[in-house]
C-alpha cells in the first residue's frame, strides 16, 4: 500500500477502506509517512469531505494511536463535557461541581487557550497552587473520592491527534467538519466516561459561525459516540457576545465562584443549569429534565455545589483562601474604563472582538509558547438588550501592559448602540441527542 495512492483516491472523492485509514495513522504516527503527503491528504479531505464510515474509521484509529483511560472502577456514572470554545465560557468550573454535587462523576481532560477563546486549564492555573498534571492513578482516585478532577490531556492520549492537528494548524485544513468530529471525539473516547455532552457553539466568537454549521458538526459527533457506544447527546448555545461579564482568567474565576455562590450572571447560570440537568439525565440520576433543574438550583442554594469546587481546589493543591476571599486574586495595574458615547440600547457587543482584545492585553495566547498574565482580560458591565446613557460604563480593561488605548478603541467599536429596545436572542437553540 503506497500513500501516494491514498491521497489520489480520496482527491478523486472515493472512500477509502477501514484498512487505508488505520495505514494513513499508523504510518504517520511511526514517522514513515511525511508532513507533506499528510498535507495533501488533508487538502484533498477540505475539497471532498469524508463520509460517516471514514469519518468512524478515523475517529477509531486515532482513539487507539495511544493509551486511553479506564475509569471502570469507579463507581457511578462517569460524565465528561466538551465546548467548542467561546469568549468566557467558564461553565466546565460550574457544572462540574454542580453535577458532583447530585452525584454525578465528572472526570475531564481539558486543554488550554489559544487566540480569542479561553482554556480551562489557564483559568485553574490562575488560583495559585493548583496542579493541572495529576497522574493517572491520582486522577481516578479523586474523581472516585469526591466526584470530580480537571487535568491537562496526557502525551500518551490519541498521539494521532496532536500531530494531525499540529499540522492541519499551520496548513490551513483545521476547518472541515469530519476532522473537526474525530479530533474531538477521539479524545473524549480515549478519556473513558460513559456520557458525553457537547456544547457546540456558533456565532460572532465561535469557531462555527452558523447555526446550520453547528447543528451539522453536533450530529457527526453524537453518530460518532452512539457508534461507540457512548451516550451523547449535544447542545447548539450562541456565542455572539461573551458568556457572563468576564473575559480573562482569574477574572472568570472570580465569576465562577459567585456563580457558585448562586450569584452569577444569568446567562451563565442558565446555560450550566441547562446543560447540568441533561448531564443528570445522561447519568440516569433523574427521570426528567425538570427534576434535573430542580435538584441543581437546590444546590447551587445551598452551598452544595460550591463546597464541592472547594473540595476540588483542594484536593489538587489549589489555595482555597484565594476562592474564600476572591480579593486576595492580584489585580492588573492598569484598569481603563470604556465609557458609551451615547444613549440608547446595546444592539450588539461582538464576542470575537472581546476576546482579541482580552489576549491583546495579555490575557491570551497569540502562539502557543505565549505567556499569560493571569490578571489581564475585560469584564463587561453591560450586554446585548442593555438600556445604558451617554458616559455610562461598557466595560473595564484589565492589563500590565501600558499601551492600552488601541485596545481600548477595539473593545469600544464591539459595541453597537440604537435608538429602539433590543430582544435578546435565545442561548441554548436546541439538543440532539
Amino acid at each position: 500500500m503506497r500513500f501516494n495512492d491514498l491521497i489520489a483516491k480520496k482527491r478523486a472523492g472515493e472512500e477509502l477502506t477501514e484498512d487505508e485509514i488505520e495505514f494513513f495513522i499508523d504510518g504517520y504516527v511511526r514517522g514513515e509517512i511525511p508532513d507533506y503527503q499528510v498535507s495533501a491528504f488533508l487538502m484533498a479531505v477540505i475539497f471532498k469531505g469524508m463520509t460517516k464510515n471514514e469519518t468512524f474509521w478515523l475517529t477509531d484509529k486515532m482513539l487507539h494511536s495511544g493509551e486511553t483511560i479506564d475509569l471502570s472502577s469507579i463507581e457511578g456514572k462517569k460524565v465528561d463535557k466538551h465546548s467548542t470554545g467561546g469568549v468566557g465560557d467558564k461553565t466546565s468550573l460550574v457544572l462540574g461541581p454542580l453535577v458532583a454535587s447530585c452525584g454525578a462523576k465528572f472526570a475531564k481532560m481539558s486543554g488550554r487557550g489559544l487566540g480569542h477563546t479561553g482554556g480551562t486549564l489557564d483559568k485553574l492555573e490562575s488560583i495559585p497552587g493548583f496542579n493541572i498534571s495529576l497522574g493517572r492513578e491520582e486522577f481516578i482516585e479523586q474523581v472516585r473520592r469526591i466526584g470530580i478532577s480537571i487535568i491537562g490531556q496526557t502525551g500518551e492520549l490519541v498521539p494521532a491527534d496532536k500531530k494531525l492537528y499540529a499540522l492541519r494548524d499551520v496548513t490551513n485544513t483545521v476547518d472541515s467538519i469530519p476532522l473537526i468530529a474525530s479530533s474531538i471525539m477521539s479524545k473524549k473516547l480515549a478519556a473513558g466516561t460513559d456520557t458525553i455532552l457537547l456544547d457546540v457553539k456558533f456565532g460572532d466568537g465561535a469557531f462555527m459561525k452558523t447555526m446550520e454549521d453547528a447543528r451539522k458538526l453536533a450530529k457527526l459527533m453524537v453518530e460518532i459516540g452512539k457508534h461507540f457506544g457512548k451516550d451523547t447527546r449535544a447542545e447548539i448555545t450562541a456565542m455572539d457576545e461573551p458568556l457572563g461579564y468576564a473575559v480573562g482568567n482569574n477574572l472568570e474565576v472570580k465569576e465562577v465562584v459567585n456563580t457558585l455562590l448562586n450569584k452569577g450572571p444569568k446567562d451563565l447560570t442558565e446555560i450550566c443549569l441547562h446543560s447540568g440537568s441533561t448531564m443528570l439525565l445522561q447519568a440516569k440520576l433523574v427521570s426528567t429534565f425538570e427534576e434535573g433543574m430542580e435538584m441543581l438550583r437546590k444546590n447551587l442554594e445551598n452551598g452544595a455545589a460550591y463546597k464541592v469546587f472547594l473540595d476540588f481546589i483542594k484536593a489538587q493543591e489549589g489555595d482555597v483562601s484565594y476562592i474564600e476571599n476572591l480579593d486576595k486574586f492580584p489585580v492588573a495595574l492598569y484598569r481603563e474604563k470604556v465609557n458609551a458615547p451615547r444613549s440608547g440600547y446595546i444592539a450588539r457587543c461582538k464576542a470575537l472582538t472581546i476576546g482579541l482584545a482580552a489576549m491583546k492585553l495579555g490575557g491570551g495566547r497569540e502562539k502557543k509558547e505565549d505567556t499569560i498574565d493571569m490578571s489581564a482580560g475585560i469584564v463587561l458591565k453591560h450586554k446585548i438588550g442593555d438600556r445604558v446613557e451617554k458616559g455610562e460604563e461598557l466595560a473595564t480593561l484589565y492589563t500590565e501592559r501600558p499601551n492600552f488605548e488601541a485596545v481600548a478603541k477595539e473593545v469600544l467599536g464591539a459595541f453597537e448602540i440604537v435608538d429602539d429596545p433590543v430582544e435578546k436572542s435565545p442561548l441554548i437553540l436546541e439538543t440532539i441527542e
